[in-house]
């Protein structure tokens, strides 16, 4: 039994026994809280507008949590690394329950926006600080596999939640999707108090306020122009030109003021280690393509292959599974093949997912879409748990929560991106290719494609109309996944940069000798 007071790789700690089996089990308690309160909140969401109304406030519900998630997730990091590890995640726990039961209490769909904000105020500390953690209590070998686990709880989050929250709202009542969370939250709050023992150096920190401030500034402008633009106000008008200004102005400033600050919130030097500045960039890339994914292709499968809404999550499903299943075997990986072989290797199946969707037809039915979602579902899981491991080891015990959290940032910006930006490409397409076949005095829009992904509504519409919209949209999609495909490309030749692991080569080195003294 390891002792706290033995350091492992750095970590502060105090000198009690270490019972890792119960920190790592209410680790992934907080996970599991974070990881399935999107995909059971989605499930709830039409019960939800049935009672409380406000139709046209629904996506801020999901893009309010996210907003919050992504702003505070390097904040919580820099945090971590100067109060310790323990009382950000406790923090951030505490805030999370305090959401959720406010969402349950919600009378309007604009209380409920306002609770998901303090929800997503919470949630920006688990998956950063859990994550390092792991970094701080387990050897450099051993990280791979945890690391695995953790990544094993979003898949089963991804499965459990949309059957959980179909139960819960059919059965119940929607509030309890929010309060499941609290029994959850509750154990995992007991099990870190109780377990988890640091011990952080008491000198006076210098925290860095303003750049907090500047940062969350210009994350939240950027945030809102990519939901409300082309939306809410077109992408050329004052709203989201003044927005732009003030996102470029404030991260100018924000840069400034890391290079001045005594401890930064985010130091840039890390970014130079090369293999850190990859696994930044490939999240981005790769943060893109799962948006891509988890977005569009249930449209494509309901509205155009016409299969029903269970047939559409099962597709996204297989990248829930495959995910987790690589995450572990990359651990066994990572040892035996190295760090650049094992990145390469999932680069390669993101590669081979992304082809599987652009050559995608109608006809192939939904086996087909879920196997490729399946192989992207491999290639995340093999990159993001290598990467994670790679971070945690190229720095020192005061930066691994913000280069953990610098990771998962950029992964959250490549969700928000792509959101923008593939969804502006596909409106661009499918209303081009309409205003070019389709019927004439028809009255065809791009809203009316709403139609074909319910039954009934697509059965009323007449035949050549359905024909031209499932032809608009599946040109639209496939030239989405044609992009996707060339984010898969971009993600494969970033990581050809990598270096080989310094590690291996010195056991070559030690072998070599070894030999020769014989």
């Amino acid at each position: 039994m390891r002792k706290l007071g033995q350091s492992v790789d750095g970590a502060k700690v105090q000198n009690k026994k270490l019972k890792r089996p119960f920190i790592l089990a209410a680790i992934m308690l907080a996970m599991f809280m974070n990881a399935i309160e999107g995909t059971i909140v989605s499930t709830a969401m039409p019960a939800i507008v049935s009672d409380l109304g406000g139709f046209s406030l629904y996506s801020w519900v999901f893009s309010g949590y996210l907003l919050m998630n992504a702003v505070t997730v390097l904040i919580y990091g820099k945090l971590s690394d100067i109060l310790g590890r323990k009382p950000v995640l406790l923090f951030g726990i505490v805030v999370f329950l305090i959401g959720s039961l406010l969402c349950g209490f919600a009378n309007s769909m604009t209380e409920l926006i306002i609770y998901r904000f303090v929800q997503g105020f919470g949630a920006g500390a688990v998956a950063p600080v859990a994550s390092t953690i792991v970094g701080d209590i387990y050897k450099n070998e051993e990280r791979a596999r945890v690391q695995g686990y953790l990544s094993s709880v979003w898949g089963i989050s991804a499965v459990m939640g949309p059957a959980l929250g179909g139960l819960l709202v059919e059965s119940l009542t929607w509030k309890l999707v929010f309060w499941v969370n609290v029994p959850l939250g509750l154990l995992s709050f007991i099990g870190i108090w109780f377990f988890l023992h640091e011990n952080i150096e008491k000198k006076k920190r210098d925290i860095d306020y303003l750049g907090a401030t500047l940062l969350t500034l210009s994350i939240s402008t950027l945030m809102v122009i990519l939901v409300e633009g082309g939306v809410k106000w077109s992408w050329a008008s004052a709203p989201v030109i003044s927005l732009a200004l003030v996102a470029i102005i404030t991260f100018i400033l924000f840069i400034l003021q890391e290079k001045k600050a005594a401890e930064p919130m985010m130091p840039f030097e890390i970014w130079q280690e090369r293999s850190i500045l990859i696994a930044n960039l490939v999240s981005l890339t790769t943060g893109v393509m799962m948006i891509g994914l988890s977005s569009f292709l249930p449209t494509f499968v309901q509205g155009v292959m016409e299969r029903s809404p269970t047939v559409a999550g099962f597709t996204l499903t297989a990248m829930s599974i495959g995910w987790p299943i690589a995450s572990m075997v990359s651990g066994r990986l990572l040892m035996k093949i190295g760090f650049k072989s094992t990145s390469l290797l999932g680069g390669c199946s993101l590669i081979f997912g992304s082809l599987i969707l652009v050559w995608m037809k109608p006809e192939a039915g939904p086996l087909i879409a879920a196997m490729g979602s399946f192989f992207v579902g491999v290639g995340m899981g093999l990159t993001s748990t290598s990467f994670i491991v790679v971070i945690q080891k190229n720095v020192s015990w005061e930066r691994r929560g913000i280069a953990t959290a610098s990771n998962m940032f950029m992964r959250n910006l490549g969700n928000t991106v792509g959101a923008a930006l593939l969804g502006g490409i596909m409106n661009m397409r499918l209303q081009a290719y309409l205003n070019e076949h389709a019927p004439a005095g028809s009255g065809v829009t791009i809203d009316t494609a709403n139609k074909l992904l319910n039954s009934e509504e697509r059965m009323s519409l007449p035949e050549n109309v359905v024909k031209v919209l499932q032809e608009g949209l599946t040109l639209s999609l496939q030239t989405i996944y044609l992009i996707v495909l060339g984010f898969a490309v971009i993600s494969f030749l970033l990581l050809t940069r990598l270096r080989k692991n310094k590690n291996k080569n010195k056991n070559k080195n030690k072998n070599k000798n070894k030999n020769k003294n014989a």
